[in-house]
């Protein structure tokens, strides 16, 4: 019975968004964690919940809305934080805030029952579309490419990104870069995962990561692996004990990253950094 559970399609769909999802939210969870801006995912996966908000009371494609909202969101970080002289965990908490007031506004004010907006918020990866693993695999393929094309230029901002300017890097540019594509890659996964949960796969198999290299590149293949273990091992557990696939995703992640923080060999040799 179990076994043959793996053969339905919604299970198989499943499996192939757990894959994509892994690999869009761990390429830019490398970037978030080595630059320092882990905040960032819980708080552009508010702002997308609370543009599928928007989008449920204006009667178009909650996924439409959320992907504006997030990119809004994102759009709105990197200015706040250069230009109000913030730092941007500053900017970040400003921008979380006032979307999680937005979606709380939107969710008492909406009529009628909230199951559909609160899908949303919890996310259900065996329910997942063939809409959005459109959207999932565009996106995990659309960062892998711009990740091995501008390589060289995330390596200089994620090493130091007022050097990077310096240098005549376009240190700015990739820096918002990364902030719209964290808000894309966050969006894309939000019906798969949830808003609530989202953020630990954005952040969860790339600290796991860093717990074994300092490499940049070797950081992006190891944060895939760990994503996509993390993501088939939570849903067998979710199929065999029939529990929230979602939640099971990242306690799984979390229990891994907890083992290699055990395990890490920076705990017996000090020093190095990201190159």
């Amino acid at each position: 019975m179990w076994m043959s559970l793996w053969s339905e399609g919604f299970m198989q769909r499943a499996l192939l968004a757990t894959v994509l999802s892994g690999v869009a939210c761990s390429l830019i969870g490398v970037l978030i964690v080595t630059m320092r801006l882990s905040f960032i995912g819980v708080c552009i996966s508010h702002a997308a919940f609370a543009g599928a908000l928007v989008g449920l009371h204006m009667g178009i494609s909650p996924l439409i809305s959320s992907i504006a909202t997030s990119l809004l969101a994102a759009g709105v970080l990197g200015p706040l934080a250069d230009k109000g002289n913030l730092s941007p965990d500053t900017a970040i908490g400003v921008v979380f805030s006032a979307s999680i007031a937005l979606a709380f506004l939107l969710l008492a004010l909406l009529p009628g029952p909230k199951s559909e907006a609160l899908g949303w918020l919890w996310g259900n990866v065996l329910t997942v579309s063939r809409e959005n693993l459109w959207l999932l695999g565009i996106t995990a393929g659309v960062l892998t490419l711009l990740t091995l094309l501008f390589f060289k230029e995330l390596q200089a901002v994620v090493f130091h990104r007022e050097l990077a300017a310096a240098s005549g890097l376009p240190a700015t540019a990739v820096f918002y870069s990364v902030l719209m594509c964290s808000g894309v890659a966050i969006t894309a996964s939000l019906s798969a995962i949830g808003g609530l949960l989202v953020f630990s796969m954005v952040i969860n198999p790339a600290a796991t990561a860093y717990q074994f290299t300092y490499r940049l590149s070797r950081l992006f293949l190891l944060s895939v692996l760990f994503a996509v273990l993390a993501g088939w091992t939570g849903l067998a557990l979710s199929a065999l004990l029939n529990l929230p696939s979602g939640a099971m995703i990242v306690l799984v992640s979390t229990a891994m990253l907890l083992v290699a923080v055990s395990l890490s060999p920076k705990r017996r040799f000090g020093g190095g950094g990201t190159r």
